[in-house]
C-alpha cells in the first residue's frame, strides 16, 4: 500500500510540500467570500482518500509526524486526528492537527488530496444556523457574498457533526468551490477531543 500512496502522490512528504499552494487556494476562497481569516486559528487540515486500505496506509505513514489524539466514529466511519509534533506553518497560520477521515461507504471524492482547512471562530452558538448569524456579524461583507453564492459557484453547508461521547456542540459552516473547502466552527479539534475523553 505504501507504493499506492507514492503513485497517488499521497505520501506525507509530498503532501506537506503542497500545503503552501493549497493555502493559496484557501485564501482565494476567503477573498471571494469577503472573509479575512488571517487572525483566526487554522485548527486543522484534512486529507481526502477514497479507498479504506489507502487511508489505512496513509494513517500509518503519518504516525512519525505526530501523535494520534482521537480515532472517533463519526457518521459511521473512523476519523483519525493526529496532533503534529511540530505545527505546520504556512501563510501566517500554524496548523496543529491533521484530520484523516476513512472513506464513507458509497461516497467518492473527485480528488484525493488536501480537501479542507477548518478555522476556529470562537462563538457561543450551539447550532449551525446561529453560528452563521454570528459569522455574518463578525464579517459584515459576508452577507453580500451569501446572496451571490450561485454566481460565485460556491456551495454552503451547515452541519453539526457529533462524535460518540462528545459533550461540546461544535456547529460547522462550510464553503466549497472547485474541490477546495473552508470549514468554520467555534471550538478547536483538541478541545472537542478533550470533551470526548472527559465523557
Amino acid at each position: 500500500m505504501q507504493q499506492t500512496l507514492i503513485e497517488k502522490g499521497l505520501v506525507p512528504s509530498l503532501m506537506l510540500n503542497k500545503i503552501d499552494d493549497f493555502l493559496d487556494n484557501i485564501q482565494a476562497l476567503c477573498s471571494k467570500l469577503s472573509m479575512d481569516l488571517s487572525s483566526y486559528q487554522a485548527d486543522h487540515i484534512a486529507l481526502r482518500i477514497n479507498d479504506s486500505e489507502v487511508a489505512k496506509a496513509a494513517h500509518q505513514a503519518w504516525l512519525p509526524y505526530g501523535q494520534v489524539i482521537s480515532e472517533a466514529q463519526i457518521n459511521g466511519r473512523p476519523i483519525v486526528v493526529l496532533a503534529f509534533n511540530q505545527p505546520v506553518k504556512s501563510h501566517g497560520w500554524s496548523i496543529e492537527c491533521l484530520e484523516l477521515p476513512y472513506p464513507a461507504i458509497g461516497k467518492s471524492h473527485p480528488v484525493e488530496d488536501w480537501e479542507h482547512v477548518e478555522f476556529v471562530v470562537p462563538s457561543s452558538a450551539t447550532t449551525a444556523e446561529a453560528f452563521l448569524l454570528h459569522l455574518v456579524d463578525i464579517f459584515p461583507a459576508l452577507a453580500e457574498s451569501l446572496e451571490q453564492l450561485d454566481t460565485l459557484n460556491i456551495s454552503m453547508k451547515l452541519s453539526s457533526p457529533k462524535g460518540e461521547g462528545e459533550r461540546l456542540a461544535n456547529p460547522t459552516v462550510a464553503f466549497k468551490h472547485d474541490n477546495i473547502c473552508i470549514k468554520l466552527h467555534p471550538h478547536s479539534l483538541k478541545r472537542i477531543v478533550a470533551s470526548e475523553q472527559s465523557a
